[in-house]
């Protein structure tokens, strides 16, 4: 599947064409009880409004740095591969004071006020919801993404050379990059084609956002993405392994 991938969005194409409805990401929230799954084909439709939103409602350009502040959620995932479909370089975690947008949870949108460009609130509450009250400059994630397209067309093809994710600590990696250490993630860590990956890691390093979506992607599997896992009981994890039939743990 990902012998011609040179980009993440590749990665997710490839996807697309092998087998739209097999599950990509189940996520679970063991705070509010929130679970999601999400199909390949539904992850994408969600990239493809999301990249639209990047590109045309943010202005952003190839070349541009999305500071997130987001927790390891579903929709976080969808952002890196949003940013990955635009040409726009994801930093997690990154100063928002020196990125040209960013995309805050509801936890740190006191710090992500400190952009100078556009900024995005996600609630992160179940099922996608908006906020109650949209917070003070900023536009509302969940308000804004329904109206956008389903399919996503960059309005210049993104190089693979050029930078698409920046670490914590300042290491960059280009698209093509971040497609070869998905593909070293993947075999490190065992998996292969069809692997269900149990990740409670936070997307703050690489090895978290290589569990908890990156590697299962660019091996074909699916990843099941914990949120609060220290909050569930051991006996609880047994049964979520069992239930979702979870092959390897992170």
């Amino acid at each position: 599947m990902t012998s011609t991938a040179r980009t993440p969005a590749d990665l997710l194409r490839s996807a697309l064409a092998a087998d739209p409805a097999r599950p990509l990401v189940t996520f679970y929230d063991d705070a509010t009880g929130e679970r999601v799954e999400l199909s390949v084909a539904t992850f994408g439709n969600w990239v493809a409004k999301t990249a639209n939103l990047i590109q045309d409602e943010l202005g952003a350009q190839p070349g541009d740095r999305a500071a997130l502040l987001l927790p390891a959620h579903w929709q976080t995932a969808v952002w890196l591969l949003a940013c990955f479909s635009t040409g726009v370089v994801a930093v997690p975690g990154g100063d928002p004071a020196g990125a040209d947008f960013v995309v805050s949870g509801p936890e740190t949108l006191e710090a992500a006020l400190a952009c100078p460009g556009e900024r995005v609130a996600l609630a992160l509450r179940p099922l996608g919801a908006r906020f109650p009250q949209p917070p003070a400059g900023f536009a509302d994630y969940a308000v804004e993404v329904p109206t956008q397209g389903d399919r996503f067309t960059p309005y210049a093809p993104v190089d693979p050379g050029a930078p698409a994710l920046e670490l914590p600590g300042g290491e960059e990696l280009t698209g093509t990059g971040v497609v070869e250490r998905a593909a070293a993630s993947a075999a490190s860590l065992g998996l292969t084609a069809g692997s269900r990956l149990l990740s409670g890691r936070p997307y703050g390093d690489w090895d978290g956002l290589a569990a908890g979506l990156l590697a299962p992607l660019t091996a074909g599997g699916s990843v099941v993405l914990c949120r609060h896992l220290d909050q569930l009981a051991a006996s609880d994890l047994d049964k979520r392994r069992e239930s979702e039939r979870v092959t390897h743990m992170a």
